[in-house]
């Protein structure tokens, strides 16, 4: 578990990112049509992603956080596997 200090700054920081985004991207988190709203909620659980992963390689510099962000990907980002074998890819 992070400690209570990184969770504070993933916080804030996912809150500045957030906050900037939101306000660009407003009408597409409203949009009526779904993949213009899924793409636009995925940018931001991308900001999510990319605030954990900043606050919690305060250790590392910069160049290292970068190769961790673009060389990783989100864990449990896709969605579980149904009882009884893999997940069917939609069309």
């Amino acid at each position: 578990m992070a400690k209570d200090d990184t969770v504070e700054n993933r916080v804030y920081l996912f809150e500045s990112l957030a906050s900037s985004y939101v306000a660009a991207a407003s009408g597409e988190l409203a949009s009526e049509d779904e993949a213009v709203r899924a793409r636009a909620l995925r940018a931001l659980a991308d900001l999510a992603y990319v605030s954990c992963v900043v606050a919690d390689t305060a250790h590392l510099s910069a160049e290292q956080v970068r190769e961790r962000l673009l060389g990783a990907s989100p864990p449990a980002a896709a969605a579980p596997e149904p009882e009884g074998g893999k997940t069917k890819k939609r069309k």
